[in-house]
């Protein structure tokens, strides 16, 4: 998600509403397919915001480190200039800036953003996403919270009211429940109990995939009322599938179907979508360059795209400059997924994106970076234009898990290494 600095027409047709998914038992179906293995945290990177959770004394990393008294991590997200941690026992912990309310926390104590803090919500969180200025949370009972607000080129556009800022988590108002929850910089994405996919949020780079280019503004007739409000985004043919999972990045969103295709919509100045013609994309296209493969994670920075397939390769397309496609010094933009090269073809099991930097985690525990020359490589100084192993005397007897990328830190779960 990029926040690079603190701040104070296509025809489409609506589908028929599905079979509604039915509970488990006394367990919502939202919960399924999220098995994740706990650990710590530990962070790399910028933070001068507090994004790091080190305290305010402590501005900075170049190798990481250990978040102290942070165990028992499930997932994570990296906002802008934020962190969010998502624990075994459904305890959601947020550190870094909080000018806007991204952390959904209590922090006027000097100093009280830069150290782990608890979000109070009502119930069993299984998901949290983080943007630049907001962030989400996913219950087990297919209810989301969400807190902060969202941003485009005017300011500050509110969360789901005109020019509002949530300091708390907000229930978000719906009469369906939620399977999935994704942020890019400034919108969220949502697959809700029918399949269908709900967005809300900055529109002005097709991102929504639901309105026009007219209305895609804030000074469009409708104004803020119809972005900050969470609506069904219509496909072509949509009956023909069900929606299975959705990711969001910095200005777009890619959506997968149960047949293993790819749509995307939203800003692809780079070709970053891997749609040959169009550099915004306002209505969900079929990304006809992704079909060859099962992909089962796609992260997104602000010009380019990695993507992580079934059989555990990376592969990357968009912009060039800076390394962040990992491909090597003398390649250029890449218009179709590209294999990355991990070293000793190690199969990977996680992705994330920066703005301008890309990570891999393999399976076998070991964490790669490539991209613009930044702190949160982790791997020293200069551009790196080829997956570099990120190493440290806190990895030395430790496997990562996870990683999450924001604009200058990132954040990577791990457990000790098997005795």
């Amino acid at each position: 998600m990029s926040r690079p600095t603190k701040r104070k027409s296509n025809a489409v047709t609506k589908a028929p509403k599905p079979k509604k998914i039915a509970k488990t038992g006394n367990k919502f179906i939202a919960e399924e397919g999220l098995n994740r293995v706990p650990g710590c945290v530990l962070v790399i990177g910028e933070g001068i915001a507090g994004q790091l959770g080190l305290g305010i004394d402590i501005s900075e990393k170049s190798k990481p480190a250990v978040v102290p008294d942070l165990n028992n991590v499930i997932e994570i997200a990296a906002g802008g200039m934020h962190s969010i941690c998502l624990t075994a026992d459904s305890k959601v912990i947020t550190f870094g800036c909080n000018d806007e309310g991204a952390l959904g926390r209590d922090t006027s104590e000097e100093g009280t953003e830069a150290i782990p803090g608890e979000v109070e919500l009502p119930g069993k969180v299984i998901q949290v996403s983080a943007g630049d200025s907001h962030s989400a949370a996913l219950l087990d009972n297919g209810q989301v919270y969400i807190w902060g607000t969202f941003r485009d080129e005017h300011g500050s556009m509110g969360l789901l009211k005109n020019d509002v800022i949530e300091k708390n988590p907000v229930l978000l108002e719906s009469k369906v429940r939620f399977l999935r929850i994704a942020s890019g910089s400034n919108h969220v994405v949502l697959l809700d109990e029918y399949k269908h996919v709900n967005t809300f949020g900055c529109g002005e780079q097709g991102q929504l995939g639901r309105l026009s280019e007219r209305a895609s503004s804030r000074d469009s007739r409708k104004g803020l009322g119809q972005l900050l409000t969470p609506a069904v985004v219509p496909f072509k043919n949509r009956p023909k599938f069900e929606i299975v999972d959705v990711w969001a990045g910095n200005m777009c969103t890619f959506i997968k179907d149960n047949k293993e295709l790819i749509h995307v919509f939203g800003l692809n100045n780079y070709k970053q979508l891997g749609v040959e013609k169009g550099r915004i994309m306002f209505h969900p296209v079929q990304s006809s360059s992704f079909n060859e493969k099962n992909w089962v994670k796609v992260a997104i920075g602000q010009h380019h795209t990695i993507a992580l397939d079934s059989e555990g390769q990376v592969y990357a397309l968009g912009r060039h400059e800076y390394g962040r496609l990992g491909l090597g010094a003398d390649c250029t933009d890449a218009d179709v997924p590209t294999l990355v090269k991990i070293p000793n073809d190690e199969k990977c099991s996680d992705i994330s994106c920066g703005s301008t930097a890309s990570f891999a985690v393999t399976e076998s525990g070991k964490l790669y970076s490539w991209g613009m020359e930044a702190l949160q490589l982790g791997v020293g100084d200069g551009d790196k234009v080829e997956p570099t192993l990120v190493t440290g005397k806190q990895l030395e007897k430790r496997d990562v898990i996870k990683v999450a990328a924001g604009a200058q830190h990132t954040i990577i779960i791990a457990k000790d290494k098997a005795v």
